[in-house]
């Protein structure tokens, strides 16, 4: 079974028992990431595999995979897929995420949402042996008009948007100042290489793992809620949920409707460009600016 390929929709609901550990491996994220009580995140993230097991029992479905079988059940393992998303959680709970831009930050960080994607493709393709998780950089075809359409549209809501969120509620503090060239340059491979990682992780391993037993919008809706919480801790808070919900479940439709991970990276990126600029800007406010604030 492919990224693409979830179980049929008539037999894909949001309530079922599925939905419990479903919940509480989605729930853990902003208890890790949002209130930082990394104990109670890894108690739910326990609870969240633990509840999987119990529930493959109940419908008949084999958690440890087969010998020789392959995942040859009429249904996934809702346990397999919820250990696959807790530990992505847990491998990035292991880092704090506020912003830096020193050698061994960048090291810490490469190390922990590397194997946070890393570690659950390998389990998914070699232990598990469902192929859950793929990464279509080329799927979906050509982009069609709108697709080149959503591309400006995402620079110039960027653009009205993001200077004055971060300026005006101070959330570009969150980020260490920029002011030489070489900062800055450290920053913009930063925000890029977030940027990629979100999706890589967020899009091609929660969302992909979770449509498998739920409707897309559940499946959506769920995904944002770790989306979301991650980039809290990253830096996005005061009224920024009101700006990146939005954004993670557009960024899920638009994975669902392209079947494109280079088109949602692509908007990921020009959307970070932005962002880059105005933490530029935010920090050099005395430099010439192309922002409106």
């Amino acid at each position: 079974m492919t990224a693409h390929t979830a179980v049929p929709v008539r037999e894909r609901s949001t309530w079922t028992p599925k939905l419990l550990p479903a919940l509480l491996v989605c729930l853990a994220a902003p208890v890790l990431f949002v209130v930082q009580i990394v104990w109670l995140g890894w108690v739910l993230l326990a609870l969240a595999v633990a509840s999987g097991v119990l529930v493959d029992r109940r419908l008949g479905v084999a958690t440890v995979p087969r010998r020789g079988g392959g995942a040859d059940a009429p249904e996934p393992s809702i346990a397999r897929d919820v250990s696959l998303v807790a530990l992505g959680q847990f491998i990035v709970s292991l880092i704090p995420l506020h912003a830096e831009l020193d050698n061994a930050a960048f090291v810490r960080f490469t190390l922990a949402l590397g194997g946070a994607v890393v570690v659950p493709y390998v389990i998914s393709r070699f232990v598990y042996r469902d192929r859950a998780i793929a990464f279509p950089w080329r799927g979906g075809g050509r982009w069609t008009w709108w697709q080149w359409a959503w591309l400006a549209g995402v620079i110039v809501l960027g653009y009205l948007i993001l200077p004055f969120y971060f300026i005006t509620s101070g959330v570009y503090m969150n980020w260490p100042v920029v002011n030489t060239p070489d900062l800055i340059a450290r920053l913009f491979v930063g925000v890029g290489a977030v940027g990629i990682w979100d999706e890589l992780f967020f899009i091609c391993t929660v969302f992909v793992l979770l449509r498998r037993h739920f409707p897309d919008l559940t499946a959506n809706l769920l995904q944002a809620i770790v989306f979301v919480s991650f980039l809290w801790e990253l830096g996005y808070q005061a009224w920024g949920p009101l700006l990146t919900i939005p954004f993670a479940i557009v960024q899920g439709f638009l994975f669902l409707k392209t079947r494109s991970l280079w088109y949602v990276v692509t908007v990921h990126l020009l959307f970070d460009a932005v962002v880059f600029g105005v933490l530029v800007h935010a920090h050099n406010p005395g430099a010439a600016s192309i922002f409106l604030i």
